[in-house]
């Protein structure tokens, strides 16, 4: 299982930075859509649909509605004089309003949960609200000033991978060694409060870097650490949301796209929520 875990990163690693430092913006539009529509193949496992071909028409739907924003909202006018386009700040505000129906979701599972657990439409329908904002949140991020700096876009995304990660290193360390309070057992055992303590903890060096790298102004630096936290906190969100969900499909990994790591939604849950609640901190106060 090791093995083909470290076999399978060394493959991927150097695949996607070089999607994201080197794809002009088309390509890379296109890129995180295909990303995304494998992950409304395994959304549609984790929603209780079983038959491949139906798995396979949600996962090309999720990518038609991708390919429609790429078509929708070109390159070009993705940002226009500083301000993202509107349909794009509709859509992360409607994940910041899903993330938050969420978090009421996890808080009260397993009660209050027949409306939702024992319809497949109504999970597909969740799926759209985590996985649509995710493409555009990382699209806007890539796109954001890059005819000044084609790399600023990307220091933006690698520092959401960067506070990201960190949270889950030191949650991972922290929880192992003083892990006792259980953050949400019914959805997560294995995640505690002292984990997502430690996690918060690790990513705020992170945080802290990136404030001495871009200069931040002494007098905006608390938003920058309150931003981030607050990205740190949602990631957090997005494990427990997909645990939930396979919890009630009765699974135990999404998928089986990557050996040794499962699902691809198993390695990018805590991103799908991250991503579009930075992305929507950014563009309103940040930008």
């Amino acid at each position: 299982m090791l093995k083909q875990r470290i076999i399978t990163a060394v493959i991927l690693a150097p695949i996607a930075l070089i999607c994201i430092l080197f794809l002009p913006l088309f390509g890379f539009e296109l890129f995180i859509a295909l990303v995304v529509g494998l992950g409304g193949y395994e959304w549609a496992n984790m929603s209780g649909i079983q038959p491949r071909p139906q798995k396979a028409i949600y996962a090309l739907f999720v990518l038609f509605c991708c390919l429609f924003l790429v078509y929708w909202v070109p390159t070009d006018v993705i940002w226009y004089q500083g301000a993202l386009n509107s349909l794009y700040i509709y859509i992360l505000g409607v994940a910041a309003i899903w993330w938050f129906v969420s978090l009421l979701m996890i808080l009260a599972y397993p009660r209050f949960n027949n409306f939702w657990k024992n319809s497949k439409a109504i999970r597909c329908l969740f799926g759209l609200f985590t996985l649509i904002p995710t493409f555009v949140s990382v699209v806007s991020l890539r796109s954001h000033m890059y005819d000044i700096d084609p790399l600023y876009g990307v220091s933006l995304i690698f520092y959401v991978l960067g506070i990201v990660w960190a949270a889950d290193i030191g949650a991972f360390f922290v929880g192992v060694k003083f892990g006792r309070h259980k953050l949400r057992p019914n959805v997560s055992p294995g995640k505690t409060l002292e984990g997502l303590a430690g996690g918060i903890a690790a990513s705020t060096a992170i945080i802290a870097f990136a404030a001495l790298h871009y200069q931040v102004d002494p007098g905006r630096i608390w938003m920058h650490v309150l931003i981030g936290g607050l990205t740190v906190g949602v990631s957090a969100l997005g494990d427990l949301n997909e645990s939930m969900f396979k919890r009630c499909a009765g699974i135990k990994d999404s998928g089986k796209i990557l050996p040794g790591h499962g699902g691809l939604l198993d390695r990018i849950d805590s991103l799908t929520a991250a991503f579009p609640i930075f992305a929507y901190c950014y563009v309103l106060w940040m930008a």
